[in-house]
Parts: structure tokens; sequence; C-alpha cells
């Protein structure tokens, strides 16, 4: 698989098979991530990817302990009308291959609740870093998880990202011994193999037109 192949075929998979992840395969992933472009070298990431009983246990303490408030807002763009047609656009692709109608609310809380098992995904990765990064450290740890989902790819594996686990960043800092003081939750990335057959992973997906997003000045 090439890098256009990897960046055209990931999407966020909501439904895994039962397959198991292979130790090997992960580590072979975030080895070669390790080389994703990081400011001043700070190299500000760090992970844990669990699997198997202890992922089960955390799984369990997280559908019975109610949501936190979320040390960040991933909600401010919606308060501008381009952004929020955006979100509404992916929206309606996932509850309408799921076939829940837009009044449908408790089916639609429903499935928004399989995050917190991240959709029986067999790996669940959580990334965190220490308080004191600040802004350009957290662009590096977007580009180190683009990284890493394209190389899944390249394995043949899926993912999705989960700031919904930062609304149980208190759970998941206890159940990996983290400080809670010293490190900030950012998010989960749920691994595993996608069910190809699976609706919620084949809806049509929506990208902005090139134009609207890219000026090119003196070619």
């Amino acid at each position: 698989m090439n890098v256009t192949e990897a960046v055209k075929s990931r999407r966020s998979v909501r439904q895994f098979t039962d397959q198991p992840v292979e130790l090997e395969t992960i580590r072979r992933v975030m080895d070669t991530a390790r080389w994703a472009a990081s400011g001043c070298n700070y190299q500000p990431w760090e992970a844990t990817v669990v699997t198997g009983q202890p992922l089960a246990d955390l799984q369990a303490k997280i559908t019975t302990t109610p949501p936190q408030e979320a040390e960040y807002d991933w909600t401010a763009p919606g308060q501008e009308d381009a952004y929020k047609q955006r979100l509404n656009v992916v929206s309606k692709g996932m509850f309408g291959a799921m076939g829940i109608a837009r009044e449908d609310g408790e089916g639609r809380m429903k499935a928004m609740m399989r995050n917190a098992t991240s959709f029986d995904a067999p790996a669940v990765m959580f990334i965190y870093f220490p308080r004191l990064m600040k802004e350009p450290q957290w662009s590096d740890t977007g580009m180190w998880l683009q990284s890493v989902a394209l190389l899944l790819r390249e394995e043949g594996l899926d993912s999705c990202f989960q700031e919904y686990m930062a609304l149980y960043a208190n759970v998941i800092r206890e159940h990996l011994g983290l400080d809670h003081e010293r490190y900030m939750l950012f998010c989960g990335m749920a691994i595993g193999y996608r069910d190809p057959d699976a609706p919620l992973n084949n809806y049509e997906r929506e990208r902005v037109p090139l134009d609207e997003h890219v000026k090119f000045v003196g070619f």
C-alpha cells in the first residue's frame, strides 16, 4: 500500500471484527511512528495500548461511571455555521447508515454510547502528554497520530480517534497509573480490523473542495 492509498482508505471505523491485534504488529507500527515530525524534537506524545482483560476491566469502569467535564473543548468550531454544517453532514451519514432517524434521540444516544467500549475494537490506545505541553506540541501529537493511523492501514488495520475518552480522563488515568496532576488525557484510539460489510464503515464521506482550503500563489 502506498501513502496515497493509505490516506484515502483511512476512515473512522466504528464496527470491528473480533480478530485480535498482534503485539508484534502494534510494536512495528509504533516503532516506525516515532519518526513523525516534532518541533524542537520534544516528541511530547505518550501512550498506552490496552487489550484483553485489562481493557475489559477499564471499559467496565467507564460504562458505570458518569462522564466528567472534559479538560479541553472540541466543540467550539460549531459556533460558526460552516463548521457546524460539516458536523451535520458526517452525522447524517453515520446515523443514516445505522438506520437511526434524526428525531430518534434515544437511538442516537445509544449509538453514541458505543464509544465507551470503543466500538468493540480488540485494542485501544490511550494518548496523553504532560500538561506543560502547549498548542505546538498538541499539533505534533496530531501528526504522530496520523502517522500511526496510516501505518496501521499499511498493516491492514483500521482505527478510530476518540476525543470522547476525555470525558473519562480521571477513570483512565487511574486505571493506567498516571499522575492526574502531570498528565493531560488527550484521546483514545480504537484499533482493529474493520468489518468490511458493516454499513457504518461504508457510508459515503464528504470533504471540502481543495480550493476552499488552500490558495496557490506565484505558480
